[in-house]
């Protein structure tokens, strides 16, 4: 197969090929792995890559799951591979190996995902950019050199963007998958709270927040790759939602009713959005209407968005220490100046003045967003808002320097409508459903209630289906 061939079919495309004996996974293998060595210059958006002994993998590997033996990425998150290391994107944490699969992996390969690499993140996955000073330097957006590629999923946004792999691994604590998708141009499911596994290593990631997912250019690709990976785990603290039917095929089934669609022009306190932004989400509105769906006029809820960022960074301050403290522990050494980028090294002592009162107070916080955000939801199926309140952001603007706290603020004013949603649980998306003229992708954001993963899947699908939803297959 040549790479124009590959880099123009989702997933599922490729998987038709290997179910009817077209290709092998040995040959899809080639083509991500060309690709991959194409671009990696570029977009350094790859970390240990195992490109030989994948090969070898995808000649030998039995034909399984939905996607039966196609290339696929997973993040370098500390999700433990037996095949891949991980590094966290930072110094102090670089080739870490794990003797046994997360559940998440096993189900990954279980649905005919061969993995050959990591993609990059940023230091802890803890920015909405991929500038890790462990990488070498910054993760590049596919459609401009200059500007990021998103984080913390900013490799795998980037490399799906670019055709190397239709489907890759992601995880979202605070936007993660929705950020990059929303600059890469792509689509980013975050899940409903407890639907994807985490263990069995872990409960939890930083106090709720975090899911684990993909990121991919068709809807229908996302569908089915959650088809494969949902679902309940034992001794898990969340129970996901359980759904009698199919995500593909509730996605093929498609919207039974028209929605109503309630919009979020505004953004909390005296954010400001771009003209571009604001233009992204009336284009996507207008389309829902010409779909028959009812659009609602809603104000922006009025609340303490500055102390929610707060308590986001102090959770994420107090597992900063918990990480850093454990693998020194493994090392057997105290902790080092070159060991972590400055705002981490600050969020690291900031963490250890966290106290548990603190730490209680910022989970309550979490907890009312919830409620906030079910009242929001009041009268309406779905949520509709701007996904980031800027043009992907220029390297070098959203750097780890200065105080975590700091830091952690300037990351709330970029990403503003996205790491609410981790707060109360709900699923919610990326859409790439602008383009500015410049050939810049701008993404809109749509909520459902926690547990109507479908529904997203569903609008989101039907969106796509008019065909103004520009792709990104191939090398941009």
């Amino acid at each position: 197969m040549q790479n124009q061939e590959y880099v123009k079919l989702d997933g599922l495309g490729l998987a038709a090929l290997l179910r009817a004996g077209e290709v092998t996974p040995k040959e899809l293998m080639e083509c991500a792995i060309r690709l991959a060595r194409e671009l990696a210059p570029t977009l350094n958006a790859l970390s240990y890559e195992q490109y030989e002994a994948s090969l070898a993998l995808a000649r030998e590997w039995s034909q399984r799951g939905t996607f039966r033996g196609i290339p696929f990425l997973l993040k370098d998150s500390g999700l433990a591979s037996t095949r891949l290391a991980s590094s966290l994107g930072s110094a102090l944490f670089n080739d870490m190996r794990y003797t046994h699969n997360a559940t998440l992996v096993d189900r990954f390969e279980t649905a005919g995902f061969i993995p050959f690499a990591r993609t990059t993140v940023p230091e802890l996955c803890m920015a909405p950019t991929t500038e890790a000073l462990r990488n070498g330097g910054a993760t590049r957006n596919p459609w401009d050199p200059g500007r990021s590629a998103g984080g913390s999923s900013g490799g795998a946004a980037a490399a799906v963007a670019a055709g190397i792999v239709p489907v890759a691994h992601g995880s979202d604590g605070g936007g993660s998958i929705r950020i990059p998708a929303s600059c890469c141009g792509i689509f980013g499911l975050k899940a409903s709270r407890g639907l994807v596994p985490m263990g069995p290593f872990r409960g939890e990631g930083w106090g709720g927040l975090a899911v684990d997912g993909v990121l991919s250019r068709t809807v229908r690709d996302t569908a089915a790759a959650m088809d494969a990976i949902a679902g309940a785990e034992a001794g898990a603290p969340y129970v996901g939602p359980v759904f009698e039917t199919k995500f593909l095929a509730s996605v093929e089934e498609g919207l039974t009713r028209p929605l109503r669609i309630g919009l979020w022009r505004k953004p909390f306190g005296d954010l400001a959005l771009a003209p571009e932004c604001l233009a992204g989400l009336e284009v996507t509105a207008k389309l829902c209407a010409s779909l028959g769906h009812d659009i609602v006029e809603m104000e922006t809820p009025s609340f303490d968005y500055d102390g929610f960022v707060d308590a986001h960074a102090e959770v994420l301050a107090a597992n900063i220490v918990l990480s850093v403290d454990a693998r020194l522990k493994l090392l057997g050494r105290s902790l080092r100046e070159e060991d972590l980028e400055p705002a981490i090294r600050d969020g690291y002592e900031m963490g250890k003045s966290v106290s548990a009162s603190v730490y209680a107070a910022a989970i309550n916080r979490f907890h009312a967003i919830g409620r906030l955000m079910d009242a929001c939801m009041h009268g309406v199926d779905v949520l509709m808002t701007p996904g980031l309140v800027q043009l992907p952001a220029r390297l070098g603007e959203l750097a780890m320097t200065g105080s975590f706290s700091g830091f952690r603020r300037r990351v709330g004013r970029y990403s503003t409508f996205f790491a609410l949603i981790n707060a109360s649980g709900q699923p919610a998306a990326s859409l790439p459903t602008y383009w500015t003229a410049d050939r810049l992708p701008v993404g809109t954001q749509i909520i459902a209630r926690l547990g109507r993963d479908d529904l997203i899947l569903q609008l989101a699908a039907q969106i796509e289906a008019t065909g103004t939803w520009q792709p990104t297959l191939g090398t941009p």
